[in-house]
């Protein structure tokens, strides 16, 4: 497996869930994609956009002003190295927190560093 497909994988759920209108399922496979694009700026800017609109048709105006915040500091954390491992991309949570990684999604993301 490779990145593009986990997080092709996840945004896959991310999807169904949202049409579904399981809203916290879909959050959580948004977030899974959100870690694993971290150390690729152009999947992680990716993310934080999917992030955004979602927050914006879900009329989350605190999750909105966090997504747009996050957007210009990915650039940036890019840019030191200050890319805070596990941190689920969400306003609720400190732009530069890092934080555990599910069992399951490090296995996979352990997978494709060998």
């Amino acid at each position: 497996m490779s990145v593009k497909a986990l997080l092709e994988g996840e945004m896959t759920a991310y999807r169904e869930a949202r049409a579904l209108g399981e809203i916290k399922v879909a959050w959580h496979h948004l977030e899974r994609a959100h870690i694993v694009s971290q150390p690729y700026l152009g999947p992680h800017l990716a993310s934080h956009w999917a992030m955004l609109g979602f927050a914006f048709d879900q009329h989350d105006w605190r999750e909105v002003v966090g997504q747009i915040v996050r957007l210009v500091l990915a650039p940036l954390g890019a840019l030191t190295g200050r890319i805070p491992i596990g941190n689920t991309g969400r306003s609720d949570v400190g732009a530069f927190k890092p934080m555990p990684i599910a069992d399951d999604l490090l296995a996979q993301i352990e997978r494709l560093s060998k």
